[in-house]
């Protein structure tokens, strides 16, 4: 019993430390892509706070799961608050810098997310298929409405293979291959997926897609 405890310990605090990384990382590159878009300082908050909640909310939504308690964490909204107010006041050099690198901050939200939703899952006991939505919808939701509210194409339709690390994720958590229990498999899967969001973006790999406008 005390072993058992000991591990849902872990389990939480590393699933804590996933969401202040997720959420971090989510709110500079929303606010990063809000005043590449010139958002004013309104616009770039909304984008900052849209990009790392949007998913969780949209999970419990589907599922419906209260969302109540995503709205009660304070800590991580001060995370994200903070983050903003950092990203806000980079000199415009960096702003625009960042801007380019900004697929590793979405890499490592993506990833944080997708862990994060999985565990969510497993918390809730689900089965294989709403485990797959939920790692899924948590990791590219954030994503999905950023690009939405910058008036952009979601990179998740269109660009380098996204949305599959995060299904990917959910999936090796619920065959048992990723011991949800243990931390550092957890952290582990962390870094491989947000590598695979990595390579994916600079190797320019794609899913198959049609292409109508050439013979």
């Amino acid at each position: 019993m005390m072993i058992k405890t000991a591990r849902k310990g872990d389990l939480i605090m590393a699933w804590d430390l996933l969401n202040i990384i997720a959420v971090a990382a989510f709110a500079f590159s929303g606010a990063i892509v809000a005043m590449s878009e010139r958002y004013d300082i309104f616009g770039v908050f909304i984008l900052g706070l849209a990009t790392p909640f949007a998913g969780g909310i949209a999970r419990n939504l589907f599922l419906q799961e209260p969302v109540v308690h995503i709205w009660d964490q304070g800590f991580l909204l001060y995370v994200a608050v903070g983050t903003i107010l950092i990203a806000y006041f980079f000199p415009k050099s960096w702003v625009m810098l960042w801007d380019r690198w900004n697929v590793y901050t979405d890499a490592i939200g993506l990833s944080a997310f997708a862990v994060q939703g999985a565990l969510f899952a497993v918390q809730q006991d689900y089965s294989l298929g709403p485990m797959l939505f939920c790692s899924t919808i948590t990791g590219v939701g954030g994503g999905v409405a950023r690009d939405v509210l910058a008036q952009r194409r979601p990179m998740v339709l269109h660009q380098e293979i996204y949305a599959v690390w995060a299904m990917l994720t959910g999936l090796f958590i619920a065959i048992g291959f990723i011991d949800a229990s243990s931390v550092v498999q957890l952290y582990i899967l962390f870094f491989v997926m947000i590598a695979m969001r990595v390579l994916s973006y600079h190797l320019n790999w794609h899913l198959r897609f049609r292409d109508l406008y050439r013979l």
